[in-house]
């Protein structure tokens, strides 16, 4: 009872903290059987929270740091969710003894259960995929040598947009199934180390595949403005066409980053990006050259539905936003890495909301009854939805306003910008139509090109 209250909770954080969530390759997943998932982890608990909610198999246990026992809330939950605790070497120095808990996550896997494990070991803010431990390789391998069953390891990729942003978005992508049949076995009764490096090095490009990896963030923010700048204006990315684009362009550019045509194109994008970021404008908002008037227009119709949803949102903002405002506070000033921040804003909402709940219940159950006390949380529930629509829409209605002011006050110095965007627009577009491999499907069609010129020429 307890674990599937936890799981609901769960579903509940995932689908809150994210506006959306896409998931592929579902169908990678073996629907029995034990299955090993191991992911990446760029956002500390978020991860395991993710893969818990998305993978299709419960129960799913994972490895945890032993020390995160030592909070009694915590360790309840983590006993429920069947995670094993083990201890970390570099914390502990060579004095560990983890045998209990292999022999443990043994058992969890020949019944037929399913585990999580982030092979990189820690969670961390890199730009790629680190070094694997040994850990994944060495459990499935040593299960899969007893004979019991049949092991299968799935790669998993947790692909972030903003990941500490609320209501930001993410991919979740299960890779080609690893399967530990008799060659593995086989080898490794020949030579366990090798047996496992050489597994855990497959593992490594298995997860590349389903990740985003760049060698250095720099990198991966010039990549992602050359990726704004190639995509029609048109076209709407998914989150798994957005990380498969960028991952695209990733490539392209580690296979010609010595060029000089690359290295002069990432100056000149660099050197835009910059002159942007300096007007605190937008790439997307130099796509076109929309009049002050119209765009004046556009905000006013969506401020009079602001207006309309305002007196059902109004009470959710003002009890909520306070909330709000202390759980970003706990994730910036508490967190001791900047991969647990979300993690932290999460575990603030949660201790938070139920008091200010609780109060409110209170509060208008001693003046009214408990029936309007009940009716009150419900409405501050569906209040609190409304205000998270509201809340996004107006920070994108105050951005478009400053935007236009800008605008208005700038007109030489963004007239500029849009003639050098158009510039490296037709230079990046080329560049591609140069180096693509003809055997990869595209994922925009000469149309999609087409439709973004005639939108351009005639702004």
């Amino acid at each position: 009872m307890l674990q599937r209250s936890i799981i609901s909770l769960i579903h509940l954080i995932t689908n809150t903290f994210f506006r959306r969530i896409d998931v592929v390759g579902e169908e990678n997943i073996p629907a029995e059987g034990p299955v090993i998932f191991a992911g990446n982890h760029p956002n500390a608990l978020m991860d395991g929270w993710l893969l818990m909610a998305r993978c299709g198999r419960l129960p799913l246990h994972f490895m945890a740091n032993a020390k995160l026992w030592k909070y009694r809330v915590l360790g309840r939950m983590l006993d429920a969710c069947g995670a094993v605790p083990v201890y970390r070497h570099e914390e502990h120095g060579g004095d560990v003894d983890n045998s209990k808990a292999f022999d443990k996550l043994y058992e969890v896997i020949e019944r037929g259960d399913c585990m999580g494990i982030f092979p990189e070991g820690v969670s961390h803010t890199e730009s790629q995929l680190t070094k694997l431990k040994t850990g994944a390789a060495r459990i499935a391998l040593a299960v899969a040598a007893r004979g019991n069953v049949r092991v299968t390891i799935i790669p998993c990729g947790l692909n972030y947009i903003h990941r500490h942003r609320f209501r930001s978005q993410v991919l979740i992508e299960f890779g080609e199934p690893i399967i530990v049949g008799d060659k593995w076995i086989d080898d490794f009764a020949d030579g366990e180390r090798a047996t496992v490096r050489k597994l855990t090095d497959y593992l490594a490009a298995a997860m590349v595949a389903v990740t985003l990896n760049a060698p250095d963030w720099s990198t991966l923010r010039f990549v992602q403005a050359a990726r704004r700048l190639y995509k029609p204006a048109t076209a709407n990315l998914t989150p798994s066409e957005y990380v498969e684009l960028n991952r695209r362009f990733v490539e392209a550019y580690m296979n010609t980053a010595g060029d000089p045509e690359t290295i002069e194109f990432r100056n000149a994008v660099d050197d835009y990006q910059s002159r942007i970021d300096v007007l605190g404008l937008k790439d997307y908002q130099l796509r076109r050259e929309i009049s002050v008037g119209k765009a004046f227009r556009r905000l006013l119709a969506r401020s009079v539905f602001l207006m309309l949803l305002l007196p059902v949102a109004i009470p959710g903002v003002l009890l909520h936003l306070p909330v709000g405002w202390l759980a970003a506070y706990v994730g910036d000033r508490f967190s001791y890495e900047e991969d647990d921040i979300a993690t932290l804003k999460v575990f603030a909402s949660m201790a938070l909301l139920p008091v200010l709940y609780l109060v409110a219940a209170f509060l208008i159950g001693s003046y009214f009854g408990t029936f309007w006390a009940v009716i009150a949380v419900v409405g501050l529930t569906i209040s609190f939805s409304a205000s998270i629509w509201v809340i996004e829409a107006q920070a994108t209605l105050l951005a478009s306003m400053v935007s236009i002011l800008r605008r208005t006050r700038l007109r030489d110095e963004i007239a500029s910008l849009h003639l050098v965007r158009r510039e490296l627009v037709e230079k990046v577009r080329q560049m591609v139509d140069r180096s693509y491999d003809l055997d990869e499907p595209r994922m925009f069609s000469e149309q999609d090109f087409a439709t973004t010129n005639d939108l351009e020429s005639n702004e």
